[in-house]
């Protein structure tokens, strides 16, 4: 989600576009000289889920220093939305950076990224979806530099305490509730996780609905099919058979798994890395989301390395997104944080590696992946705001404002 100081400082980036243009890109007569030497300093910045990521980002940048001869500094986020709004408005930015991909079409249509996705050979090896959240005005702009799906996590101690075995694991909706319903008992409740599309929207998506159509041109949101699912979360939640994790006073799904307050959540396969650090003793599996009316359903995320439009080493920076984004480097992420390689041949040999992870892998062949659209992140903010009070809300005015919201919003991105 974005904030309110990022969403200022993209505010800002606009004006400032608006008079001069936020980026080289958008005038000719001052093209950004490139630097051509042999040795060049990079500058990395990157938004860590924690210490493991960061060490991982830092070893590669230091295997590529050996390998290349140019050096790279790894600077790890507070707010990367905001300090990437402000460094591109002062036209200062790092090389290369994360980009989110609620931000992505923001930068991209504002000029601030240099699209390098003609450079790479072999990008048909990263998913059509993965490379079509990160395509802007039909070119690839950046490569995504990992993904991740949402699965079913069950605490298998609680499920077996609760009579269950693995016959009993839910493939359809009705049979969730009647797990959850089963599960929920003194201080555990069946399912928890966090109230917000990035979990909610799945039982869109197994309904059969979603928020736009596929090439993001029109809203989808006001509809039947997205009521349907809207009205089935709310009557989990009315029910006390599934709450929000901040219901549980927990932060994620993860923690309220880990602590024994949820004996299942829907979460992503960055699970891994959360359960063996902070709950190595919790024994949990994770099994395909129950298909909904429409059939299955999850989503995707995934981020991408955005090389800046005023670096003075786009040439540079790009060398080393490849090498970032290289299969090797991928398979030493995952085994590092537990992100899965958004590389289909390295996803291959990671489903391999990790049988575990069956049903998040498995989940990459029929994922949703999110909607980039110019300014479409505010829309998304408000939606959440409005999904954290659907346990007593109605599910169509949500939807409708969503609707309105979003017209707008596709309206101005056009």
């Amino acid at each position: 989600m974005v904030n309110r100081k990022a969403t200022a400082a993209l505010v800002t980036c606009a004006a400032l576009m608006a008079a001069t243009g936020c980026s080289s890109n958008f005038d000719s007569d001052k093209k950004t000289a490139q630097d051509a030497g042999s040795k060049q300093h990079l500058t990395v910045l990157i938004a860590s889920s924690g210490d493991a990521e960061t060490k991982a980002v830092k070893e590669a940048a230091a295997a590529y220093e050996k390998e290349s001869g140019n050096t790279v500094t790894v600077d790890v986020a507070k707010d990367i939305n905001q300090q990437l709004a402000q460094s591109f408005a002062g036209h200062k930015p790092p090389d290369a950076f994360y980009v989110n991909s609620d931000q992505f079409a923001n930068y991209a249509k504002g000029g601030s990224l240099y699209p390098y996705g003609d450079q790479i050979k072999d990008a048909d090896d990263f998913s059509e979806q993965l490379r079509s959240s990160f395509t802007y005005d039909d070119k690839l702009v950046c490569l995504p530099k990992d993904t991740s799906t949402l699965a079913l996590a069950i605490n298998t101690d609680l499920w077996k305490k609760a009579g269950l075995t693995d016959k009993d694991y839910p493939t359809t909706w009705a049979q969730l509730k009647k797990v959850a319903d089963t599960l929920t008992t003194g201080k555990v409740t069946g399912l928890v996780t966090n109230g917000e599309y990035a979990r909610v929207g799945v039982f869109m998506k197994e309904a059969g609905g979603w928020i736009t159509n596929a090439d993001q041109t029109k809203m989808t949101a006001d509809s039947a099919q997205n009521a349907e699912a809207l009205a089935y979360v709310q009557s989990l939640l009315k029910s006390g058979s599934m709450k929000f994790a901040n219901q549980v006073d927990t932060n994620w799904g993860g923690e309220a798994l880990g602590k024994g307050k949820a004996a299942m959540t829907i979460e992503g396969n960055w699970l891994t890395g959360g359960m063996k650090l902070d709950y190595p003793d919790v024994k949990y599996t994770a099994v395909p989301l129950p298909a909904g009316p429409a059939g299955k359903g999850t989503l995707a995320f995934s981020q991408c390395w955005g090389v800046a439009a005023d670096s003075t080493h786009q040439a540079a920076a790009v060398d080393l997104v490849k090498y970032l984004t290289s299969s090797t480097q991928q398979l030493k992420n995952a085994d590092a944080f537990g992100v899965m390689p958004s590389r289909t041949s390295a996803l291959a040999e990671y489903a391999q590696q990790n049988p575990s992870a069956k049903a998040w892998v498995d989940a990459s062949a029929y994922a949703q992946g999110p909607v980039t659209v110019a300014g479409f992140d505010k829309v998304l903010t408000q939606f959440n705001t409005d999904l954290a009070t659907l346990g007593t809300a109605d599910p169509k005015k949500i939807l409708a404002d969503l609707q309105s919201n979003g017209e707008q919003a596709l309206a101005k991105g056009e």
